[in-house]
Formats: C-alpha cells, structure tokens, sequence
C-alpha cells in the first residue's frame, strides 16, 4: 500500500510540473505517443496488476515481469505449470483499467540449481548492462529475465530496430544461451 502511495505522490508532482509551464509560450510539439497522464495511469495499472498476482499464492509472482501500455498489460517471465500462466492472465484482465493483456509468460523446464540461479543473475545483469550501454536503446522499457542462460526481453519499445538491436545485444553476453524475443512496438 505504501508503495501504491508514493507512485500516487509521484504522479501527482509529474502532472504538477507539466501543468506549470505557459502552453502559449512552448513551441510546437510533435504528437507525444503518450501523456504524463496516460503514463501514470499505465503506473498505476502496472502497480494493480503487481498487486492482484501477489494476492493469489497459486502464482509465483516474483517470478513474473509486469509492463503496461495505454492500459494493455504485458506479463512475462518463467512460471512452473500452466494453470499458473492462466490465473495469472486471469487475475491481471480483472484489474480494472486493463484493456488486454499479452501473454509471453514461458514455462519452466527442469529444476534449477542455486549456482545456476546466481548465473543466470550475472547475466541479467550483463544483458541488462549492454542494454544501457547503446544509446539508440531505451533500454529502461525492456525488461530481462533469465532461466537457465536463456534470456527473454519483453516490454514496449518504440521500433523493430530497437528489437533488433536489443535481441543482438543480448546474445553476444556471455553465457546467454539464447534469446526469446517477447517485446512489442509501441502503438
């Protein structure tokens, strides 16, 4: 609850700071794909969303990733079985404000170690390292996860090259191996 308030606050001094200015004195601006408002409430959807998996212990929601855009909620990540794919899927479209919700969750296979699960940590963090080093990547809106050296992407970017780039990027770490692409273009 503490942390829905905070993003609450935040968004209340986003809309704040963007409201303060003199619109008659700004220059023309290209059509935003989003606005402060629109990535506020996607904030908020994100935060619902979070919350609803968290509420229901069948979903092993840590192991989820949860992105929103314009209100479609994205979930990835590895989960054990599939009926935990489905009350996932299920509890995110019950949150209202979701207008859909994209499932690139991928099930688990076989059991992992505890030296395999710090590998695969390291290089989450090198994938997410080379994300950020490309400065043609808005490496912040894609999300990474690994199981077992195999990284999936997911998240909304703004191009196919951006894919591209990304999913490049991320196979040339060290010890991927391999890349599930599950990133959409921003509509």
């Amino acid at each position: 609850m503490r942390s829905y308030r905070t993003l609450l606050a935040l968004g209340t001094l986003c809309v704040l700071a963007a409201g303060c200015g003199n619109p008659q004195a700004e220059a023309p601006k290209a059509v935003a794909s989003t606005t402060v408002g629109t990535e506020i409430d996607d904030t908020v959807l994100t935060t619902k969303v979070k919350s609803a998996l968290f509420a229901d212990p069948d979903i092993k929601s840590f192991d989820l990733k949860v992105e929103t855009r314009k209100g479609v909620v994205q979930l990835s990540g590895f989960v054990d079985n599939q009926a935990q794919v489905n009350r996932a899927l299920a509890a995110s479209a019950a949150v209202e404000g979701v207008k859909s919700v994209e499932n690139n969750v991928t099930l688990k296979t076989g059991s992992t170690t505890i030296g395999k699960a710090v590998d695969d940590g390291i290089i989450t963090g090198r994938v997410k390292s080379a994300l950020l080093a490309d400065p043609a990547i808005k490496s912040l809106d894609i999300a990474v996860v690994t199981r077992k050296g195999e990284v999936q992407l997911s998240g909304f970017v703004d191009s196919l090259a951006q894919i591209d780039q990304a999913v490049a990027l991320a196979r040339n770490v060290d010890g991927v191996t391999g890349v599930g692409n599950e990133m959409s273009v921003k509509k």
